[in-house]
């Protein structure tokens, strides 16, 4: 940094007071905001300590400071996270967050409703999460309206429509799934009574609920209400199933944060779990992209901090696999080596490099896809498409001196194989070694049939020939009108020439061509696909014996001679009588008839 530097003049005048400074460009605009115990301390290290390329690309491009003093570090803390939020600065870690999580939502509202959302709107509502799994959010509301009769309908209830009695109520209340208090049944009061109850167990507090039933159960016995007591102790008993299958660690850990990390080069990968009386009742994973060389303490800072105030969470403790930079004031900070404690880092440590493995993995997917897409475009320019060809299909012939001629069809989608469409031909109209009137048969046959079946057609037909079988192929598809509709090529083994339709001269492509390598990929695709096929045929008529040409020998026949004799060559020398006496004597005189011609 040049000793010239606007801003390196101005760090003797900070204060030595915890607080956030901001990196400000020529046009106003803020790069960079951090957050520090000293304000003085922490901008002079970017002009003392050597500084990598991007945060020296940062300050060369910065030519104001301004700071804003704290009275500590935690209030230092929030404000910066609350400065990201509001300008995203180039420079500052940036929030990888591309998923749309789900949240309950009690809504604000008379007689609330409670449901799953994805969207939050400022309206008053009460908004619990997010969640990471939907299975997860739908379990805990069956378990809220097993326990409560709370409405699921959207009517505007208040004390006036009541009092009128502008509605009736619907099948839920028949079937006991509601109170019925949009005729009065129920007072707002009591319900609000079971909203501020299921807001303890979304909170994960079970045991205040359960507390409640156990004395409302006790006093419904004592009234001698034992039908009412039965139900009180059955959603007893499906709380303490829902907690049995919550509970990870020993309940004395009554109510902590705990985050877990995993990085790679550029990201950091945090996990949160919310854990109440040994329960994890809530998860969240958020992937961190550091766009500056932060160290961890400070990114991790960053997490808590926005986690935290995304599930608002008010947790005394936080459990950490580090202490990061600057701690949130009256809370207290754990990394624990042993025991229960941890055994919920371990599992958040996990959940992180989970999270991890499968954001790397999308990005490669992402990153695969942008490549066939590349390479898609750059067919589509080489052979001069209007579309790009996503559906291509190749053809090729297979025969030895006109016998079992039969045909393949391949068919690649987006560059790759797509083996549950290929498709074989048997060639029926054909006698003799013809492989243009091979290719002209196969070409109608398959696409009179996609027209016929209304499916769509490839963007892109590659013929295994040169202009013969190109030209052959193109009479089937002016017979069917489809000239002009599909790309047609043709390529030549030889020197791997580049046919179209019309043109007699060929075009030779790079042979390190994408477009090349995909064709001849096909190509030989097809070839190995239509051998295989045309082998097994011939395979099958070799291994025919003279039996199945004999009118009169069936399968039975022939299995119980091939099972006495062994083999065809020891049928032919049996004796009639021997013949006979296996497949009675109308049959052996048939045999014999047919083995002395």
């Amino acid at each position: 940094m040049k000793s010239g530097n606007p801003i390196k003049s101005t760090v003797s005048t900070l204060p030595d007071k915890p607080g956030v400074y901001q990196f400000i460009d020529s046009t106003g605009t803020i790069l960079y905001v951090g957050k520090a115990r000293s304000l003085k301390k922490r901008v002079s290290s970017y002009f003392t300590k050597s500084q990598s390329g991007k945060t020296q690309v940062m300050l060369s491009r910065a030519i104001d400071l301004r700071h804003i003093v704290v009275d500590n570090e935690s209030e230092a803390l929030l404000l910066e996270n609350s400065i990201i939020k509001k300008h995203q600065p180039r420079y500052n870690i940036l929030l990888k967050d591309d998923k749309t999580y789900p949240w309950i939502c009690i809504k604000n509202e008379h007689f609330p409703r409670v449901f799953l959302t994805r969207k939050l709107i400022p309206d008053g509502s009460s908004y619990h999460g997010p969640y990471t799994s939907v299975p997860a959010v739908r379990t805990l509301l069956d378990l809220i309206r097993q326990l409560f009769q709370i409405r699921t309908c959207s009517l505007p209830l208040n004390k006036r429509s009541i009092a009128e009695g502008k509605f009736r109520v619907c099948l839920e209340y028949h079937i006991g799934n509601c109170k019925g208090p949009c005729i009065g049944l129920v007072s707002e009061e009591e319900h609000n009574q079971q909203i501020e109850r299921i807001k303890q167990i979304i909170k994960g507090d079970v045991g205040g609920v359960t507390g409640h039933l156990e004395t409302l159960m006790k006093q419904y016995a004592s009234e001698l209400k034992f039908e009412e007591a039965q139900k009180i102790k059955e959603k007893l008993q499906i709380l303490a199933k829902y907690r049995s299958k919550s509970v990870v660690v020993n309940t004395s850990v009554k109510n902590v944060d705990v985050f877990g990390s995993s990085s790679d080069e550029g990201s950091m990968y945090i996990s949160y779990m919310k854990v109440v009386a040994g329960a994890v009742v809530q998860s969240y994973s958020i992937e961190l992209k550091m766009r500056l060389e932060e160290d961890r303490e400070s990114v991790l800072s960053t997490a808590v901090t926005e986690i935290r105030q995304r599930v608002t969470s008010d947790s005394p403790e936080i459990i950490v696999p580090f202490m990061p930079d600057i701690l949130i004031d009256k809370v207290k900070y754990t990394v624990p080596v042993r025991g229960d404690r941890h055994k919920l880092l371990e599992l958040a440590n996990r959940n992180a490099v989970f999270f991890r493995l499968e954001r790397q993995k999308k990005a490669a997917e992402k990153s695969k896809e942008n490549r066939t897409e590349r390479n898609l475009e750059k067919m589509k320019k080489d052979l001069h498409m209007p579309v790009l060809p996503a559906h291509i299909e190749c053809f090729d012939n297979s025969n030895i001196q006109g016998e079992s001629a039969v045909a393949a069809c391949v068919v690649f989608r987006s560059g790759r194989p797509s083996n549950r469409e290929y498709r074989h031909f048997n060639i029926k109209s054909v006698t003799g070694p013809d492989d243009f009137a091979s290719m002209e048969e196969v070409i109608f046959r398959r696409y009179k049939r996609m027209l016929d079946e209304q499916t769509s057609l490839p963007q892109l037909i590659v013929i295994d020939g040169g202009k013969g079988q190109l030209s052959s192929a193109m009479k089937s598809l002016d017979e069917l009108g489809l000239r002009g509709k599909i790309t047609v090529i043709g390529i030549a083994k030889k020197l791997e020439e580049i046919y179209f339709p019309g043109d007699s001269v060929p075009i030779y492509l790079d042979k390190n061509s994408i477009t090349l390598k995909v064709i001849q990929n096909l190509r030989n695709e097809a070839h190995r696909f239509g051998i295989n096929f045309h082998r097994g045929k011939r395979s099958s008529k070799m291994n025919r014996s003279f039996l199945d040409e004999i009118s009169g020998i069936g399968e039975q026949t022939k299995e119980l001679l091939l099972k006495k004799f062994g083999s065809v060559k020891k049928i032919r020398e049996a004796s009639p009588e021997a013949l006979e006496g296996v497949i009675g004597g109308k049959k052996a005189a048939l045999l014999s008839a047919a083995l002395q011609k």
